[in-house]
């Protein structure tokens, strides 16, 4: 079969070029305390583990409240929602009212956290209650978060088994993923991918 040809283009690094393509990225929702009290959440599509240890991060910036929180505590709480919980995720990037709250998170089912003071999103599928290991800064303007799980919950139908299909997890526990800038997918369909046997990942 032959393959179809493209037309390569160069584009500038005089600006981010991000918004020139679709990039897959999950969709997280980052919780944190605030000063009154009160939870705050907030959705995040640059995220990710940080090595293969159980450490989890993603990219804030220091004007948000998210980062003010979880420098202020030394916790935050990540859930990964559910393809049909897109919406609670959107309502989550709400913006403040004049006192600094954000109303529309009165509609978001939350739960608390079980080692952390703080809230995970009940509509979710992996759940990761985190303390603050180390906060990188230079990517302005932007910096990266990074937590310690230290306390991990999921719900059944996304773990894999070992004597299940992965494919059958996937198929019948869709994942939800961001697709940037601003569009999602739902993921049921997935295949093994060639590595080599002597391949370590």
């Amino acid at each position: 079969m032959e393959r179809p040809t493209s037309e390569r283009t160069r584009l500038s690094t005089d600006s981010p070029i991000w918004r020139r393509f679709f990039t897959v990225a999950p969709l997280v929702v980052v919780g944190t305390r605030e000063p009154s009290g009160e939870h705050d959440l907030a959705p995040k599509h640059m995220a990710t583990p940080i090595g293969w240890e159980n450490r989890f991060g993603f990219v804030c910036r220091p004007s948000h409240a998210t980062q003010r929180n979880a420098e202020r505590t030394g916790q935050f709480t990540i859930s990964f929602p559910r393809p049909d919980a897109f919406l609670q995720a959107g309502l989550a990037a709400s913006g403040r009212a004049a006192d600094d709250s954000k109303p529309a998170l009165a509609a978001l089912p939350v739960r608390e956290a079980e080692a952390v003071d703080g809230v995970v999103l009940e509509d979710a599928y992996l759940w990761l209650e985190c303390e603050l290991d180390r906060i990188v800064p230079g990517f302005e303007p932007a910096t990266l978060i990074v937590g310690r799980i230290v306390a991990a919950s999921a719900d059944e139908r996304y773990l894999r088994t070992a004597d299940g299909d992965d494919a059958d997890v996937i198929r019948q526990a869709p994942l939800l993923a961001y697709l940037s800038p601003g569009r999602f997918a739902e993921i049921r369909e997935s295949r093994s991918f060639p590595l080599p046997a002597d391949f370590s990942v």
